[in-house]
Parts: structure tokens; sequence; C-alpha cells
């Protein structure tokens, strides 16, 4: 373990920053935009981490792996859990939508609290072919903050990160 300097603020958010989500391993906690902040405060790194939703069953395994990634950095560590203002998919950045269409899962439109807000009714292009000739199997997916979906063009199945 290499014990960091003090006020090294930039190597916990790094450390931190780097922990793949445990629901989609392709995108990590702060593309996610899960991870708010890390602070530094008398050698104690200090991670904001708002959940996806109050009742995201991956929470809590969350929280223990970015307090594990800022202790095998070197700091002791502690973890905020921030409800509040609530998550929403517009914190998820550019490259972690970019990751979500590679991995096969359509991300979210940049439209959290408009008509097209979680279960309002969306065009969802493939993240396959790009084709919008899709169709909604499912308002729930592989996990509850996903929609099912499939292209009627290339007739891939495919998930789609809803927008909260």
């Amino acid at each position: 373990m290499t014990v960091c300097w003090q006020g090294s603020a930039e190597a916990a958010w790094e450390a931190a920053a780097a922990v793949p989500d445990p629901e989609v391993p392709c995108v990590t906690v702060a593309e996610l935009g899960i991870l708010r902040w890390v602070r530094v405060d008398n050698g104690v790194a200090v991670a904001g981490v708002t959940p996806t939703y109050s009742g995201c069953p991956a929470v809590l395994a969350i929280e223990l792996a970015v307090e594990a990634a800022l202790r095998d950095a070197g700091f002791e560590a502690r973890i905020e859990r921030l409800l509040s203002p609530p998550w929403t998919t517009d914190w998820i950045s550019e490259d972690g939508r970019e990751k979500l269409r590679e991995y096969g899962i359509a991300p979210p439109e940049k439209s959290s609290g408009s008509i097209r807000s979680l279960f309002g009714e969306v065009t969802v292009p493939c993240p396959k072919c790009a084709s919008t000739d899709t169709e909604k199997l499912s308002e729930f997916g592989s996990t509850a903050c996903k929609a099912h979906y499939r292209c009627r063009a290339c007739a891939e199945p495919f998930d789609y990160f809803k927008c909260i």
C-alpha cells in the first residue's frame, strides 16, 4: 500500500473514479455521475456518492468498492451517501454514454424532467445498428433503471437506460 500525501485530492479522485459500476461494468461510477466528489480532510478521503435511485440494490456494493479503492490508494476513507439532489441520467458523462452504446446498452437522451423521463414514450436508437425502428418489449430490463427493447432492423434485443 502506498500512502498518499495528505493533500492529494486528485489521487483520491482518480482512485475512486476508476471503480466500475457493479451492474454495468463497462462504465465507472464517475462516468455514471454517481461519484459526485472526493475531498481529503486531514488525510481522510471522503467520497460523496449518489445512488441512481434510493432503492438501488447496488448502492452498498458501490460504496464499499469506492471505499476499498480509496484504502488501496493509501487513504483512510469514508463515504457520504447523498440523496439530494437526486441522481439524474443527465449526469452520465459523454464518455459514459459512448461506453454504454459500445457495450450494447442504448444510453438515455439528456431529457430528465421532461415528458420523456422514466415512463415516457421515446424513440430509442439501436446501439448496434443505430436504427430508430425499435420497439419496447418490457418497461424493465436487466435492472429496474433499464427497459428492454428490440431492433426491428437488425433483430437485436438491447437494454435502454431510462431517463430519470
